[in-house]
C-alpha cells in the first residue's frame, strides 16, 4: 500500500490528515469529490513536482482524518478548506476541486482569493437536471446502503469497484479499498451525497460571488450507465458556468474521474494558471 508523508491537524475542531510534496511559492489544493479523499490525486500530482507545492488531505471523516461530531454540510467543508490553507499560508494559491469539491472550493474561494480556480467536471447546481434531485439521491443512497454491508466482505468490494483498480495505481487502489471503500467510508460518502442534495438549493439561493482570478472548467465528454442519460445537461450548465465567469471552457476525452483517465491535462491546466 502507498507510503507517503503526511501530518494531521486539528480545523475547526477536526483532525484532518494532509500530504504535501513539491516547491514553489505557489501552493496547489486539491479538493476531491464525494467518496473520495487525498488518494484521487496520485496520479495528478506527481507531474506537478518541481513546479508547484501540492496539498491534498481527506475531508473530516473520509481516509485517514478523524469523524467529526456531526455529518457535515458543503459549507462546513469549504470552512475546513479556508482553516487548512490559512494555517499553510502559502504565498499563493491555486485551489482545485472534481466534482462535490467544485462546490466547496468556489465557497472557500469568497473568503481565500485565490490567485486560480480549477473546476474539473463540476457540479453545476442550475442544471435542470437538479430541479427534482430527490428520488436520485434517495437511490444513490439505497445502493450505497448496500454497498455499505458489502465492504464487510473485501473480495466483494474488489469486483465492486473494479473500474477503480483499472484506472489507478495499485499502491492507490489499495489504499482506497482500506480507506474509502470501508463501512466508514461509505457512510461518509452517504453523508455527503446528502450533503450536495442541500447545498443545489443553497447554492441557487445564494451562489458564491464570482471568482477574481483565472479560471478553467474542465468537462468530461463521455459517461457511463446512469449518469449518461444527463451528460448534455451537465457539459451544458458547467459551459454556462464558465461563459458566467469568464473561464477558460474545455473538454476532456474521459468519464467523470478526470483526475484517473486525464491526470497529464489537469497538470497542463495548473501549470496555465501557475503562469497567468
Amino acid at each position: 500500500m502507498r507510503d507517503v508523508p503526511g501530518r494531521r491537524m486539528m480545523l475547526n475542531s477536526n483532525e484532518i490528515y494532509v500530504e504535501e510534496s513539491g516547491t514553489g511559492n505557489t501552493w496547489v489544493v486539491f479538493e476531491s469529490g464525494a467518496g473520495a479523499g487525498r488518494t484521487h490525486w496520485d496520479r495528478v500530482v506527481p507531474l506537478l513536482a518541481g513546479v508547484v507545492h501540492t496539498v491534498a488531505y481527506d475531508r473530516a471523516g473520509r481516509g485517514r482524518s478523524g469523524h467529526p461530531a456531526q455529518p457535515q454540510t458543503i459549507d462546513d467543508m469549504a470552512a475546513t478548506l479556508v482553516a487548512l490553507v490559512q494555517a499553510l499560508a502559502p504565498e499563493r494559491l491555486i485551489l482545485v476541486g472534481h466534482s462535490m469539491g467544485g462546490l466547496i472550493v468556489r465557497r472557500a474561494a469568497e473568503t481565500l482569493s485565490p490567485a486560480g480556480l480549477l473546476l474539473i467536471d463540476p457540479t453545476p447546481e442550475s442544471a435542470p437536471n437538479y430541479d427534482n434531485w430527490a428520488p436520485t439521491v434517495k437511490k444513490t443512497d439505497r445502493i450505497l446502503a448496500v454497498q455499505q454491508v458489502l465492504s464487510h466482505v473485501p473480495p466483494l468490494m474488489r469486483i465492486l469497484t473494479g473500474s477503480y483498480g483499472r484506472k489507478f495505481p495499485v499502491d492507490t487502489y489499495a489504499t482506497m479499498l482500506a480507506e474509502d471503500f470501508t463501512p466508514a467510508g461509505l457512510a461518509t460518502t452517504r453523508h455527503e451525497i446528502a450533503a450536495v442534495a442541500v447545498a443545489i438549493d443553497e447554492f441557487r439561493r445564494r451562489p458564491p460571488e464570482p471568482p477574481k482570478s483565472g479560471v478553467i472548467v474542465i468537462s468530461a465528454i463521455r459517461a457511463a450507465g446512469h449518469q449518461a442519460r444527463n451528460l448534455g445537461l451537465m457539459r451544458e450548465y458547467q459551459r454556462r458556468y464558465a461563459d458566467q465567469v469568464g473561464a477558460q471552457y474545455e473538454d476532456a476525452d474521459s468519464e467523470h474521474v478526470i483526475p484517473a483517465e486525464r491526470p497529464e491535462q489537469i497538470a497542463a491546466a495548473v501549470r496555465r494558471l501557475v503562469t497567468a
